[in-house]
């Protein structure tokens, strides 16, 4: 990219809107800690409010469903019930960081599924990751902590599926299969919002934010910003969500992360944001 397009109008929009979309994003931890419900209906409701944001931005003359955006939606759909079970379950920050293991999961899983060599520094960036996976157990103090630092680990792996899933997939919109998964998300969380109905009128209220502000329109600037951004800034950008998650949540909630989890997170989000620097360096991203 030259000096003259990477400063381009264009490209100061995408950068603009990838940081909103990043602290949008962030704000997941707090409201989902201030919601008094069962963490099935907090993603449930969240994602037909999202879908209902989206839908007048999705062509639906052109909407097809196939098989890879089907599976696409179900690993959506896991990640973000696990994701807001693991938040309601073990800290924020614990959760953000070990479901941005994803990028992991996808390098390793890059060659057996869309041929995509794994090269040597994906192997040495996966095994400080895991390092620093290793440390959040360091800090458990409770069996309820355990089961939410698994789930988080299984929405980065649901997540990792999902970018995969939609690489298959390169000429769809991601919007579509984001819709689809909001919608499944939906239907399989009615159950439990049916039986056990939110009554906090403030409950309703940080769940349209959840649903609007966090989900539904940050999926737009990102569909828009990814445009016309270079790799390397969007990656970098990003990492601002797994920062500002826990940063939300202990000015709000009070909530910190514990020492081990806290060099743990640094380890995580350093490998990952380096493995990708190298890649994208070696014009292999």
């Amino acid at each position: 990219m030259s000096t003259n397009s990477y400063f381009s109008s264009d490209n100061r929009r995408g950068i603009l809107l990838f940081v909103l979309t990043s602290i949008m994003w962030s704000s997941s931890g707090v409201l989902i800690k201030l919601i008094s419900w069962n963490p099935v209906s907090i993603a449930g409701a969240r994602s037909i409010i999202a879908a209902v944001v989206i839908a007048p931005f999705i062509d639906f003359k052109k909407f097809e469903f196939t098989i890879f955006n089907i599976l696409s939606g179900f690993s959506f759909t896991a990640t973000v019930i696990l994701f807001v079970s693991a938040t309601k379950t073990t800290t924020a920050a614990n959760a953000i960081i070990l479901q941005y293991t994803a990028p992991i999961y996808t390098a390793l899983f890059s060659w057996p599924l869309l041929r995509e060599r794994v090269r040597p520094y994906d192997i040495i960036f996966t095994v400080t990751a895991t390092t620093g996976i290793t440390l959040f157990f360091m800090d458990i103090t409770s069996k309820g902590q355990i089961i939410g630092n698994v789930m988080a680990l299984f929405s980065g792996l649901s997540f990792a599926w999902f970018y995969i899933l939609m690489r298959k997939q390169r000429e769809s919109s991601p919007i579509n299969s984001a819709f689809i998964g909001n919608i499944l998300t939906f239907l399989i969380s009615l159950p439990f919002i049916i039986l056990h109905p939110l009554k906090e009128t403030t409950g309703f209220i940080f769940l349209l934010i959840l649903g609007v502000f966090q989900m539904g329109i940050p999926m737009l600037f990102y569909s828009i910003g990814i445009k016309h951004v270079t790799a390397l800034n969007a990656i970098l950008i990003s990492t601002l969500e797994p920062i500002l998650n826990p940063i939300w949540v202990f000015l709000f909630v009070h909530e910190k992360p514990g020492y081990w989890s806290f060099i743990g997170g640094t380890l995580v989000i350093a490998s990952i944001v380096l493995r990708q620097i190298v890649s994208i360096k070696k014009g292999q991203a």
